[in-house]
């Protein structure tokens, strides 16, 4: 048995059903208890954290930076080069560890013609380099939209069904950042026809092409919130089913009913190879 493996089963050992099933949630601030992860925002950036959490913020650069003082600089559509994006990712990673972040959930990997205008790069390979840059400054990156927005004719943000075709060229830039070790993908809502009848998120199909890729780390879904919060515990339940480590709810009160509904997977041991992989991922930074 491998360390890793030894590792985690060790912990797995030590963990209450509660605490297992806390730890594949992320949760708004305050956060819910024994939420894993909390996810800062602008309007919560200075509120208290708690000390064992994971931290994660979408600092893409442009519009989108939960902290507009630190980097990156530039919209992804602004990067010109592999170099430009690389050096930007080791800047942004010091300046997301000033400020005790642990997880950018960044960079887009979307295709240029895909509806999210200045956050998508000319070239979804100068992400790959902006996600490498982030490992290389201390901080993980979490790539997204898993399998790609490409091919939707509007964000996901405005419209809640929405839909479109995979592409191969949509899932290349992925296969690129697996190669090159990236530790969490963001698996979207869109709505692809060849890849199954549900959102992605929730959809068994795009986890298991993800992992098809050869991708070892945490699948986190894009935030579950947008579902509405009355079948918050239900949507838990299904995208872990489905294939998630990491469920996201931006809201703490949705967070923590989440946390209840897992807990009978949970007592189970069906919580624990995704437990795994998030064990695996927070010893980077735990």
């Amino acid at each position: 048995m491998g360390i890793g493996a030894l590792l985690t089963a060790a912990a797995l050992i030590g963990f209450t059903p509660q605490q297992k099933a806390g730890l594949l949630v992320v949760s708004g601030l305050p956060a819910a208890p024994f939420a894993g992860g909390v996810i800062v925002r602008q309007w919560d950036r200075d509120e208290p954290r708690p000390r064992a959490a994971l931290v994660y913020a979408d600092q893409e650069g442009g519009t989108v930076k939960t902290f507009p003082s630190i980097p990156p600089w530039r919209a992804a559509a602004q990067i010109r080069s592999k170099e430009q994006a690389y050096a930007s990712g080791v800047e942004t990673a010091r300046g997301l560890q000033g400020v005790a972040v642990d997880v950018d959930l960044a960079p887009v990997l979307d295709l240029s013609d895909g509806p999210l205008g200045s956050r998508q790069f000319s070239s979804p390979f100068f992400g790959v380099a902006f996600a490498r840059g982030l490992a290389g400054g201390g901080a993980a990156a979490c790539v997204k939209h898993f399998p790609g927005l490409g091919s939707l004719p509007i964000s996901t943000d405005e419209r809640l069904y929405v839909h479109g075709r995979m592409r191969d060229a949509d899932v290349a830039p992925y296969r690129a950042a697996i190669e090159a070790g990236v530790p969490c993908v963001m698996v979207g809502h869109g709505i692809y026809a060849n890849l199954g009848r549900r959102r992605a998120v929730l959809e068994p199909a795009a986890y298991r092409l993800l992992r098809s890729l050869g991708f070892d780390g945490v699948a986190i879904t894009d935030s579950l919130g947008v579902l509405g919060s009355g079948m918050a515990p239900l949507w838990a339940v299904e995208a872990v089913r489905a294939g998630a480590d990491l469920v996201l709810f931006p809201k703490a009160a949705d967070a923590a009913r989440a946390v209840h509904a897992l807990l009978p997977l949970a007592r189970r041991g069906e919580l624990d190879e995704h437990l795994r992989r998030v064990i695996l991922f927070r010893a980077r930074f735990r």
